[in-house]
């Protein structure tokens, strides 16, 4: 079996949670069972698994586009309660991002050339920007990438049918 890695991308209280500051609605809720399931097999078969979390300071420039979200060391910051079983999982990394793709200012790089996954899988919110960024620069660096369509969401629905299109058809990845 190839030796396999999943990314969970900003599944975090302010994107998910009713009472987020940035909430992307009942999509992103209703993926959260799927998600866990996932999170479930991978740690049944104890593939690594990256926990992406959107970090930011208090002026972040994103806030000039977005309301102020996922503030680190916030409760909008962390990992949704049905996760917090992870935190005990010896083969889950966390990394912190500031802007979409997971791989800016982030050791992501370092990770994956030490776990040297044959395949990626992707769950998280929001389809259409952090989870097609960062698939765009997963599918650059030439890693066979699988996205889960029922473990992805977006606010906007129209953007998030187009982001899965662009990951399928531009970049090469496997919608699954």
């Amino acid at each position: 079996m190839p030796k396999k890695m999943l990314l969970v991308i900003d599944v975090l209280n302010d994107f998910v949670h009713s009472e987020g500051k940035l909430n992307c609605g009942e999509d992103a809720e209703k993926i959260i069972p799927f998600i866990v399931e996932k999170v479930n097999d991978f740690v049944q078969e104890k593939h690594p698994i990256v926990l992406v979390k959107d970090a930011h300071i208090i002026d972040d420039m994103e806030f000039a586009r977005f309301p102020a979200h996922c503030i680190k060391e916030t409760w909008g910051a962390e990992v949704i309660e049905d996760l917090t079983f992870l935190e005990v999982y010896p083969k889950v990394y966390c990394i912190e991002k500031q802007r979409y793709s997971a791989f800016y200012n982030t050791n992501l790089d370092e990770i994956l050339k030490v776990e040297k996954p044959k395949e990626i899988y992707i769950t998280g919110v929001c389809s259409n920007i952090c989870v097609l960024y960062t698939v765009e620069e997963l599918c650059n660096r030439d890693y066979k990438v699988f996205v889960y369509k029922d473990g992805v969401a977006s606010f906007d629905t129209q953007a998030h049918e187009f982001a899965l299109q662009q990951m399928e058809n531009v970049l090469g990845a496997e919608i699954i």
